[in-house]
This record gives C-alpha cells, structure tokens and sequence, in this order.
C-alpha cells in the first residue's frame, strides 16, 4: 500500500495560503540552500505520483511547465511525474502524464493507495487536503515551517475535521530557518 503524505509550506501559527507570499519554493535567497534543495529532492525521489486539487493544479500548469532554469529540480520532477487533480469541472488538463479524478474522493484515493508504486504527495491545494484529513486517507504530514507569523489565513487545520493524534516522526532544520516536521497519525 503506498502512502498518501501531505507536505506544506506553514507558517509559525499554521497557516498554509500563501496568497501573501510569505515563502520562496527553497526560502531565502541570500542563504545557502543547498540542505534544503537536497531535502526536497530526497523526497521527490521516494514519491511516483502527485495529487493537487483543480485550482492549485491550474496555478502550476501556468508556472511550471516553462521554467527553464530550476535549480530546485521541481520542473523536471513535475513534467516527469504523474499528477493526479481532483477536479469535477476541469476537462482537459493540458500537461502530460495527468489524469482527472472526478470521485467519489475516497474511492479514488483508496485506488490510488493500493495501486503499485511509490509515495503519493499532495501540496497546497487546502480545500482538497481538509477532505483527506477528513477522510482519514493521510499517512504522513511534512510541514516545513517557516519563522514566519502571519496571524491571519487559512490554517491547515482550521477546517478541518477528524483530525487524528499526530506523532513526531522526524525533525529537521536548514540554514534558512526553515523547519521540517514529520508527523504520522498516531
């Protein structure tokens, strides 16, 4: 069975919109970031399938897919990798190796699971991941927490519900500030 894991970019009080861009894809641009870049490509590496809801999907296919000079690798990562969005409005997705799921959300998932591969990511995408939680599909959340406060936003746990009890799997810290939490439901 693989697993489904969350990883967001969160802020100190647990906010995840970035509609305010709080956050850089591999933080401060003036700090060395190579612990973090070798991070996010470990993680890339264990993962074979990337699940978005339909607007963040569409903010990525509009970004991207034309990045010709990506340090990070996320270009590479993205064209090659297969993206599953969870839309029931959106018809043709217009970036290859990406499948539609139109629902029911825990029949799609559960297949999803149980399907031969690696890890399962989802990033951003808040309505999308409240249903995962809520459903009880999450195997693995990896906050990377910035040291940023924002007071205002949506919260990755703000709406949602049947949140289980979390256990600290690993930590991790980088030269930005930046933390990586690891949690499993307990």
């Amino acid at each position: 069975m693989r697993d489904l894991i969350i990883t967001e970019n969160i802020t100190l009080d647990g906010v995840i919109d970035a509609a305010e861009g709080w956050f850089a894809p591999a933080g401060d641009e003036d700090v060395d970031q190579s612990d973090i870049i070798a991070a996010l490509a470990e993680q890339r590496e264990a993962a074979d399938a990337f699940l978005v809801g339909r607007t963040t999907f569409e903010e990525m296919r509009g970004y991207w897919p034309h990045q010709t000079d990506d340090p990070t690798g996320i270009t590479d990562y993205l064209n090659r990798v297969s993206k599953y969005v969870v839309s029931t409005t959106l018809r043709d997705p217009e970036w290859g190796r990406t499948t539609v799921l139109r629902g029911p959300l825990r029949e799609d998932i559960e297949a999803l699971k149980s399907a031969p591969g690696a890890d399962i990511v989802t990033t951003g995408s808040m309505t999308l991941v409240a249903g995962l939680i809520a459903a009880g599909l999450v195997d693995e959340y990896r906050l990377f927490v910035y040291p940023v406060v924002l007071g205002h936003g949506r919260r990755l746990f703000g709406d949602a519900t049947g949140v289980p009890g979390l256990k600290l799997v690993d930590a991790q810290w980088f030269n930005s500030g930046i933390v990586l939490l690891r949690y499993r439901p307990s």
